[in-house]
């Protein structure tokens, strides 16, 4: 069986009801399988995790969008995110017996749907793109839905599907096809947002610090803390043991102390095992020792006899 999964990202985490309705619709979605859903009312946003084969995700997003954009309201929307539209980002990744040919396939479909009903304009990112140079999520979203308008006006920008005006309340969607990747949060024992933020463009690919690492800082108001949100877009190159010491290190030059971490949504157990094993420094483990895994690959349980 072809299994896909698919991480819509909404811009809402703070109104428990809506956050609700958009995990109902989901869940009763069939074909689909809901295995996550995250919300933070800092960044004012929700995470969720899907699986299940193309034609019911289709179909389960379109569910989705169709509630949000009844919901939100992106003109009084605030958060630490950056975000352009309601349903924000919606990347799809191969999983099992599927391709990356099978992911953009159904993110090129869907944003042709996703235009077409509900008026949005649509850009496709990442393996999806029509274009080279509009590949990258944070460019698509420089600006943000307050600067929709200028952006969509100029040469270049128009959306790869729908109209190039926003949508006046939902704004503009992203839709592509990408690897998996960690959403990984690491929170700061201080109030100071500049600290987080520091500490952020010293981590970053970008700023020249890890590879494969995107990073920003946000003030969790609601927690009185600060956070360094990052994404690890190739965790076996980046680990997150050595994401974690990074930002340690960055923290304690500033006097700062660690306070805990988080991941948002799901995550390999490849990644979490050989991040404990390098942390215990475990010499010759192999994953085959992890029992779980043994089991679910070797064990072979004895059939009842019939009757």
């Amino acid at each position: 069986m072809t299994i896909i999964e698919c991480v819509p990202n909404v811009s809402e985490g703070r109104r428990t009801e809506v956050v609700q309705a958009l995990v109902e619709a989901m869940s009763r979605s069939p074909g689909v399988g809901l295995l996550d859903a995250s919300s933070d009312p800092s960044h004012n946003r929700s995470v969720f995790t899907l699986v299940g084969a193309a034609r019911a995700l289709k179909a389960a997003l379109l569910t989705l969008y169709a509630l949000a954009i009844e919901r939100i309201d992106l003109r009084t929307h605030r958060g630490a995110h950056p975000r352009i539209g309601a349903v924000d980002v919606v990347p799809f990744v191969p999983l099992q017996d599927a391709t990356f040919e099978d992911c953009i396939t159904l993110a090129r479909e869907l944003g042709h749907s996703v235009a077409e009903r509900f008026g949005l304009p649509v850009y496709l990112y990442e393996a999806a793109a029509l274009r080279p140079d509009r590949s990258s999520l944070d460019e698509i979203r420089r600006g943000q839905f307050e600067g929709l308008h200028t952006k969509l006006a100029q040469p270049g920008w128009e959306p790869d599907f729908g109209p190039n005006v926003p949508h006046p309340s939902a704004g503009a969607t992203v839709i592509g096809a990408r690897r998996l990747l960690i959403a990984y949060n690491v929170n700061l024992d201080t109030d100071q947002f500049d600290v987080a933020r520091q500490i952020a463009a010293a981590v970053r690919a970008s700023g020249g610090g890890l590879r494969h690492v995107k990073a920003m800082g946000v003030d969790l108001v609601h927690r009185r803390l600060v956070q360094v949100s990052m994404n690890l877009t190739d965790y076996e190159e980046t680990t997150l043991d050595t994401v974690f010491d990074a930002v340690k290190r960055e923290a304690e030059r500033r006097g700062v102390a660690i306070v805990d971490s988080e991941i948002v949504g799901m995550v390999p157990a490849r990644a979490l095992i050989e991040a404990g094993v390098r942390y215990l420094q475990l010499e010759g483990f192999r994953l085959e020792q992890v029992l779980e895994r043994r089991l679910s690959s070797t064990l072979t349980l004895p059939r009842r006899p019939s009757s």
